[in-house]
């Protein structure tokens, strides 16, 4: 089966350096809560807000050791009022679990856009 794992994070500054560690970060903990291995990764999209341009999400994914994972990295829609500095990522798993064994990762001020998500305890 293909899930989708979603997360979110966000950074203080538009600058490469945060942006990268910010998703190394928000990865690392995807990986980590659902044991993810990437080889069974089949996909990731990943999207920041206006006001992010400093960097691609996907070169940092990419020194993580995403190297054979197809990933897109765009631009949210400028909905007013949204939560500013912001990177999001859809990542795209081949795995046997249900949709309600996923543990998607919301971080920092992140955690607004889903509160019932962003609590939920590691294994």
């Amino acid at each position: 089966m293909l899930r989708g794992i979603r997360g979110a994070i966000t950074v203080s500054a538009d600058s490469e350096q945060e942006i990268a560690a910010a998703t190394r970060e928000m990865l690392t903990q995807i990986v980590a809560r659902n044991h993810t291995a990437t080889s069974d990764i089949a996909a990731a999209t990943f999207s920041l807000t206006s006001d992010l341009c400093a960097a691609f999400p996907a070169a940092a994914a990419r020194a993580l050791g995403w190297t054979q994972v197809p990933m897109l990295c765009h631009q949210e829609l400028p909905v007013p009022d949204s939560l500013p500095r912001c990177i999001r990522v859809l990542v795209l798993w081949n795995t046997d679990k249900v949709q309600d064994q996923i543990q998607h990762v919301y971080l920092r001020d992140a955690t607004r856009l889903r509160p019932d998500w962003a609590g939920r305890p590691q294994d």
